[in-house]
């Protein structure tokens, strides 16, 4: 089965549905007696509601019904929750304000839901939307959280004075705090993470159905964990009982992060199509998906970074306050915590380091987890710091980082993290082999011939993939486990279906799962069919995010397998009368190795279900189920490279090449993992030259509401991408995988930033428009003359 197992680059298997247009999305569901759902948002980023008339809405043609929260609240819908406990360094829990599905007394940021309108037609809704009267008494409103923190700035949540919501910390301050003192050097830098909209492809959307017949209901959701969302909808939010409700996630056009969580809008289309008594679907506009998708980044950073006479670094110190706007939504939590401050050792060996963060509200849209969440954020702040330094220190940059990587596994980083292993050496190497690193100065004067500006940037990366295990994620405040579960059942006639608690909204798992056990069992890759995405098909799981699939779903899976082998070879050796461990799987048979016996796999698989003539004691059926807990995370690694061409007259950048050198561990699919860069690169290039969310920092308007106002980077911005893989099996899993999901989004921004200002000699803030880029050239221009 080389052809098509493990290490193949077979074509994806549901490709086809979606070149096609018919794959089944959530707004292509249909049921009987549907309505359609349009939401009346806030118009003001803080404000008290006084009032509420939906009189006229209500007689418009074709409306069924307008709910408001007050109702809400009289059913006893909860408010929307924070999963991931943190508490300050004082020993304090986290402050976490009201959020509630529809605002009852006041709106925190522009498009918070205070009334949805049920009709016939989204037409009509939107109609009817436009005609309820809502009076707001105007507050003032505070959008950076610079701001949040500074006295006199406007109260967002009664629960956290002064709008902090917790300041914890990690590492040990006073040993970074000699080493500072004790420093041949210190570099010491500002960093700005700007905050990103996710965008993925298919806007978010929810259909609600209540059955009064049977007393339940299923929500048609585009979520990346279907299963947390009917956990936490019964058991927190009040919604249904968990036995009572059935959440299916179809086919989902692209999360990043923005579908983990569970929104007003899937709480509130549920409690509306039983107040109602029809079916309710909404689904976003992409307007609507720029207010109230979760956003992502948004961190402000300073940072201290020490070295001795030899260039090794000997401390780090790091100040971050982060933006979480309005509400704390799912995992936010976590994001500038736990799965950001444990990676700023990155591939250094840094004896002390200590960060404190400070987690504020705004009146901004929440912000959670999106491509990375909090990895991008970590190795963004390092690698600019790295470059800083080395410019600053008159070194090389590349032979800086090689100075100070991380040479002996396993090795225990001051902040938690325990890598397991890795060779930074060899993707830094490959990476400069790649780019031609040491012919980059015959190129750079090449093109100041040309009167164009050349620079060169790296950046060396690590992210924390698979978070693991379930009880150490638990002792820091997570509120579930992160395992993942799996079940193999093997028909009759010997095809196979898996079922997986992880969920694809991209990442290919019809056809990367099927592989793994075509691989095992010797089948052709059509017979094996992957279920995902029903909780009334797949027992529990845990979704799909932090590039956990491969590593922990896929885990899953070889557990399951190997208990479906073990009771095949049982089988097959009764029935051929030979001892179960001369028992071989090849090519689809079960062999007795070293003679010519064979049945083939269906043979097996019938004899299961029919039964006459099994092992005794042994039950029918070829079915089984597993869970994988990992023992640790994993952690992907590489360097990255970018070069830059700047027209100086007009501040625009090209990239003239992007090489990406990745250590992932083993791969299943290549062309899948190199798919999964590919579009990490273009999402962390986009914030590196083009995406920022822009709010009016008086009004709280939210500024960047389109595409006409939000840049994303199209084919043209991006150049033809050079990849390499090495490889240093993971050992914490049975697959060796480490996880590709999120590294290009991690790794590109730090490259790019770096080999701008290379090329314009001044320090620059992402995004790096044009028109940024340019007002830098003209700045650094008098300050030029006069050295």
């Amino acid at each position: 089965m080389g052809m098509e197992g493990i290490g193949a680059r077979v074509a994806r298997k549901e490709d086809k549905r979606f070149l096609t247009g018919k794959g089944r999305y959530t707004d292509d569901m249909v049921v009987p007696g549907m309505k359609y759902a349009y939401f009346v948002r806030s118009p003001h980023a803080h404000a008290k509601i006084t009032g509420i008339n939906v009189s006229a809405a209500k007689a418009m043609p074709g409306v069924i019904d307008v709910l408001d929260g007050k109702q809400l609240q009289a059913d006893g819908i909860g408010n929307l929750i924070c999963g991931w406990m943190i508490h300050s360094k004082d020993g304090s829990p986290m402050k976490m304000g009201a959020w509630r599905p529809l605002a009852v007394d006041t709106v925190r940021y522009v498009g918070d839901a205070i009334a949805i309108v049920v009709a016939d037609s989204v037409a009509e809704a939107r109609d009817a939307a436009e005609v309820v009267t809502v009076d707001y008494e105007e507050l003032p409103a505070v959008i950076t959280s610079v701001a949040a923190l500074e006295a006199g700035a406007p109260q967002i949540h009664p629960e956290a004075p002064g709008n902090l919501i917790f300041d914890w910390q990690i590492g040990d301050g006073a040993a970074t705090d000699k080493a500072i003192a004790e420093a041949a050097h210190v570099t010491e830098i500002e960093i700005l993470n700007n905050r990103l909209s996710p965008n993925p492809m298919e806007p978010r959307a929810a259909l609600g159905v209540y059955d009064e017949a049977e007393d339940h209901y299923t929500c048609y959701t585009t979520s990346q964990n279907p299963h947390v969302a009917r956990l936490v909808m019964s058991a927190f939010y009040n919604v249904a009982p968990e036995n009572k409700l059935r959440v299916i996630a179809p086919d989902v056009g692209g999360g990043f992060g923005s579908k983990i969580y569970i929104y007003p809008e899937e709480i509130v289309c549920l409690w509306a199509s039983k107040k109602t008594g029809v079916p309710v679907k909404w689904t976003s506009d992409r307007t609507e998906a720029f207010l109230t998708d979760a956003h992502g980044r948004d961190h402000v950073s300073k940072v201290k970074m020490a070295f001795d006479k030899d260039h090794r670094i000997i401390g780090l110190k790091v100040d971050t306050i982060a933006n979480l706007g309005a509400y704390m939504s799912l995992f936010s939590s976590a994001v500038p915590t736990y799965l950001y401050a444990t990676l700023l050792s990155g591939q250094y060996a840094i004896p002390a380091i200590h960060a404190n963060v400070r987690t504020v509200y705004t009146n901004t849209v929440p912000v959670d987890a999106y491509r990375g969440a909090g990895r991008p954020e970590a190795t963004y702040l390092l690698e600019r710091t790295m470059e800083v330094a080395a410019r600053e220190l008159g070194v090389s940059p590349a032979e800086l980082r090689r100075k100070n990587f991380i040479r002996s596994f396993p090795y225990q980083t001051p902040v938690i993290m325990n890598y397991d292993a890795g060779d930074y050496d060899a993707s830094l190497t490959a990476a400069m082999d790649a780019a031609n690193w040491n012919g980059f100065p015959a190129r750079r004067a090449e093109a100041e011939g040309r009167g164009k500006k050349r620079g060169i940037g790296m950046s060396c990366y690590i992210e924390a993939c698979g978070i693991a295990p379930s009880q150490a994620v638990g002792s820091l405040g997570a509120g579930v486990g992160l395992w993942e579960s799996a079940e193999v059942r093997v028909n009759a006639v010997g095809t196979i279906e898996v079922l997986t608690g992880s969920h694809s909204h991209g990442q290919g798992h019809e056809t990367t799962f099927a592989q793994l056990v075509a691989d095992r069992l010797g089948v052709p890759l059509a017979s094996v069919n992957i279920v995902h995405g029903d909780t009334d098909k797949v027992q529990m799981g845990m979704g799909t995010y932090g590039s956990r699939s491969g590593a922990v779903g896929m885990s899953a899976i070889v557990k399951a397998l190997d208990k479906v082998e073990m009771k095949a070879k049982k089988i097959a050796a009764h029935l051929m009368e030979a001892d179960e461990s001369d028992i071989v799987i090849e090519n689809g048979e079960l062999k007795v190795a070293g003679t010519d016996k064979t049945l083939p796999w269906f043979q097996v698989a019938l004899a299961a279900y029919t039964a006459h003539n099994l092992p005794s004691g042994m039950e029918p059926g070829l079915k089984e189920t597993a869970f994988y807990d990992p023992s640790n995370f994993t952690f992907p690694a590489g360097c990255y490279i970018a070069e830059v061409e700047i027209d100086p007259d007009t501040g625009k950048t090209e990239i003239i090449q992007f090489v990406a050198a990745d250590d992932f561990g083993n791969i299943i699919n290549p062309m899948i993992v190199e798919g999964q860069v590919h579009g990490g690169l273009a999402q962390g290039i986009g914030q590196a030259l083009l995406e920022e969310v822009r709010y009016d920092e008086v009004s709280g308007q939210l500024l960047t509401a389109s595409y006409m106002d939000y840049a994303m980077p199209r084919a043209d911005d991006l150049p033809s991408f050079k990849l390499s893989h090495q490889n240093t099996p993971c050992p914490s899993n049975p697959l060796g995988i480490k996880g590709c999901g999120e590294a290009g989004a991690i790794g590109s921004p730090p490259a790019l930033i770096n080999a701008i200002t290379d090329a314009i000699g001044v320090e620059i803030t992402m995004p790096a428009t044009p028109l940024k880029v340019w007002q830098a050239l003209q700045s650094a221009q008098p300050r030029m003359a006069a050295e």
